[in-house]
């Protein structure tokens, strides 16, 4: 794939998935090589997705070669200076305004039809994850039939939130460890072949109640009027959807995530052996606590949670148990 005998590879990054990352020192330029193998990871929707978001004028790695059968690709390097890496108070609106823009482009710009939607069962299936990983295997709480009530009705009404909302292309990991800083059409995005058609707030919702990094809830709430703004002028949002209804769609979707993400980073440490997820789990259930002590129609969902967690220190791993929770 290479053609070249004197590149030289070093490990650029690994992610949440099985997917690794190596950048190639080749001649005077360096590339990025995915691998991706195959009985885990379908590179076909990445590439596909990428290819659409490239043609839409966003800033996606170029791709040079790739190999279906051995789930290799070969693309342009978009460099190591990850949003995570600079962000800080003096920079947050430049670097945040930018990625907004791009996301703009990525809703406005982009169609859904090929892609799948972001459907109830989907929405329901990803919290449903949170009772079984950070109930369960984190917290070794049993879920009685009172508890899954509540969670229950939340789910539902969580979803139905999302379901209300404009359908628009859905990156759904549109964060500050997926956006790269580059020199120019800033930033560069990464990890996106997980695309599906779905909620308009959700993307802005990873991006601004991040899970690896929190903003003042009055700044993050001028950024979001400011896009709501931006989206009436485009035509995407209707005029009767007015600020607290947007913001409404906002708390309510990244609760949504925050949920799943309980579970998912839970997940990635029992089961799949990646160290350093669980560090962050007190900044989610932060937002959790957050959103639903705002949300009448979901304290209940909040107090079952505070209850549960108690004075636990939640990156602190859980005592090893007969069921290891890799099934």
């Amino acid at each position: 794939m290479l053609g070249d005998t004197t590149a030289q590879l070093e490990i650029a990054s690994a992610d949440a998935s099985f997917r690794r990352y190596f950048r190639v020192h080749v001649r005077d330029r360096t590339l990025i090589l995915m691998d991706a193998p195959p009985e885990q990871e379908d590179i076909g929707a990445w590439l596909e997705i990428g290819a659409l978001m490239h043609a839409a004028g966003l800033n996606v790695p170029e791709v040079l070669a790739a190999d279906m059968a051995d789930g290799l690709v070969l693309m342009g390097d978009l460099g190591s200076s990850h949003y995570l890496d600079v962000l800080h108070p003096d920079n947050a609106d430049n670097l945040y305004g930018d990625a907004m823009e791009a996301l703009a482009r990525m809703q406005t710009g982009l169609h859904t039809d090929t892609l799948a939607p972001y459907d109830e069962s989907f929405l329901i299936g990803e919290m449903e994850l949170m009772p079984h990983w950070f109930l369960g295997r984190h917290l070794g709480l049993a879920t009685d039939r009172m508890q899954w009530d509540v969670l229950e009705v939340a789910f539902r009404r969580l979803a139905a939130s999302a379901l209300e909302q404009p359908r628009v292309f859905v990156h759904r990991d549109f964060h500050s460890r997926n956006l790269l800083v580059t020199a120019r059409n800033n930033p560069g995005i990464i990890d996106f072949q997980g695309a599906l058609a779905g909620p308009v707030t959700y993307d802005l919702a990873s991006l601004l109640r991040d899970c690896y990094i929190a903003w003042d809830r009055d700044q993050v709430e001028h950024w979001v009027e400011s896009y709501r703004q931006g989206l009436r002028q485009s035509g995407l949002l209707d005029a009767e959807v007015d600020a607290t209804r947007f913001r409404f769609w906002f708390d309510r979707i990244g609760l949504q995530r925050h949920i799943k993400v309980l579970g998912i980073f839970c997940r990635l440490h029992y089961r799949d052996d990646k160290d350093g997820y669980l560090r962050y789990l007190p900044r989610v259930l932060d937002y959790v606590y957050q959103v639903t002590a705002r949300d009448p129609e979901l304290t209940a969902l909040g107090e079952l949670l505070r209850r549960a967690v108690g004075e636990r220190d939640l990156s602190q791993p859980a005592a090893p148990s007969m069921d290891d929770g890799r099934s």
